[in-house]
């Protein structure tokens, strides 16, 4: 606890005692009790005792970590572009990638660097994805695992790099390598820096996105943070994005690999924005082990479920906030399908109300237009009889027994202009589901893709 004496010329009658909250923000907050003496109309003596640290909720506040963003030059804005995850060794990780057949050579490269289940840095720039850019395109990407692996004296193959931005544009190189340099001389576990990082790898995205939990495996704190990066080109097929979780969980590899390849299935494959997949997806996720527990091997050891289920709560966290800020996007929705004959079926139906543009342009205008969803339904090839078929917007039945009910359309509409809420339908028929995340689809939407590029 640290303490400072003020000599205050602040007159404050008839107060021995106050607290003052400052500092509130991304961090959490800080609280001051300041004790108080009045001699002679002057506040004198005047105590600041600082009661907590600012909270740290970031990537640094996982131990064994250190991150830096910095700004490069690469995004036109001149805001942060360039930033790095750094291991304080080698340990235990674990990534999913695009399923695109024309991946970015980042891909390939990161691929074949994780393929042994360690890592010890990785390295992400927005602005630039390096995707079809050839051989000249993976010469740079190399190029970049080599510097960040001599400035940090490790192994070229234990560098993960990452890019995003625009496609078929070679990297500035000159500006990549300063940024480097830069970034590894600015490496720290501090709160802000962990902050800067969230918003370095954005494009897009109009919001950071972060995401936080701390747990307790056999009495030692674990904690698990999470970033991620994803607005637009969003498919549920590794929803379109970087994503970054570090954790000090003390975890084998091969646990780790089927933590992700389980987490990313129901969190990051379940968000569509426009049904497009992109080239560069990918989901890093790296265990210092410095926490400390007993060492999780396997999934049927007595931590992995509780392990899991932390993974899964960041990762579902950050696929939300995706949704929530997709493109142009004025609500999230979470589309629930039940009932199904199959899961294909299940699916199917999911897939036709998601991907349909009269659907979502619907839940832009706050329209209860329950004949989009159900007609969706019906050409999905999902099997059902439509007098099983029931369909619910905001909690309200709106569709049953092959035919509309009552319901208050307008009190429905002003339901549908808050910032979340759901679809439901219930096929009937079976009793496997399936669910995505989405958002609507607006004017803003089309004028911001039309102007990506140009």
């Amino acid at each position: 606890m640290n303490a400072l004496t003020l000599d205050s010329d602040i007159l404050l009658a008839k107060f021995g005692f106050f607290v003052i909250i400052l500092g509130a923000g991304r961090f959490g907050m800080r609280m001051w009790s300041c004790g108080l003496s009045l001699v002679s109309g002057k506040f004198k003596d005047v105590v600041i005792m600082a009661e907590e640290k600012v909270k740290n909720e970031t990537l640094t506040s996982v131990k064994g970590f250190r991150v830096a963003a910095v700004r490069a030059g690469i995004k036109r804005s001149g805001k942060l572009d360039l930033g790095l995850i750094v291991a304080d060794k080698p340990c235990a990780t674990a990534a999913v990638f695009t399923t695109n057949k024309i991946a970015s050579c980042t891909v390939d490269i990161s691929r074949k660097h994780v393929a042994n289940g360690k890592a010890q840095a990785v390295f992400v720039n927005a602005g630039n994805a390096n995707a079809c850019t050839g051989k000249q395109g993976e010469k740079d990407a190399l190029a970049i695992c080599q510097q960040v692996a001599e400035g940090l004296n490790i192994k070229a193959d234990d560098v993960i790099v990452t890019s995003t931005g625009i496609i078929g544009v070679y990297m500035p190189m000159d500006k990549v390598k300063a940024g480097i340099d830069n970034a590894l001389a600015s490496l720290t576990d501090t709160a802000q820096m962990g902050s800067d990082l969230a918003s370095a790898i954005m494009t897009t995205d109009l919001v950071a996105k972060e995401a936080f939990r701390q747990i307790k495996l056999g009495g030692k704190t674990v904690r698990v943070a999470g970033i991620c990066k994803g607005s637009g080109m969003i498919a549920p097929n590794m929803a379109t994005m970087l994503g970054y979780i570090v954790t000090d969980a003390d975890v084998t590899s091969a646990v780790l690999k089927k933590v992700m390849k389980d987490v990313v299935g129901c969190t990051f494959n379940k968000v569509t924005v426009d049904n497009h997949v992109s080239t560069n997806d990918t989901a890093v996720i790296m265990a210092s082990g410095a926490a400390g527990n007993t060492q999780i091997k396997k999934d049927t050891d007595p931590d992995y479920a509780k392990f899991r289920k932390a993974v899964w709560e960041v990762c579902d966290d950050l696929a939300r906030k995706i949704a929530a800020d997709g493109e142009g996007a004025r609500c999230m929705i979470s589309i629930y399908v039940k009932g199904a004959k199959t899961a294909a079926d299940a699916h199917k139906a999911l897939r036709a109300i998601s991907d349909s543009p009269l659907v979502r342009c619907a839940f832009n205008g706050a329209d209860p237009n329950w004949g989009r969803i159900t007609s969706a339904v019906g050409y999905s090839g999902a099997e059902f009889e439509v007098n099983k078929l029931i369909c619910k917007i905001a909690g309200t039945l709106v569709f049953k027994n092959g035919q509309p009910t009552k319901f208050d359309a307008a009190a429905l509409s002003e339901k549908m202009k808050g910032k979340e809420w759901k679809v439901e339908v219930d096929l009937g028929a079976g009793k496997y589901d399936d669910f995505c995340y989405t958002c609507d689809l607006s004017k803003e939407y089309v004028a911001i893709n039309a102007d990506y590029h140009t």
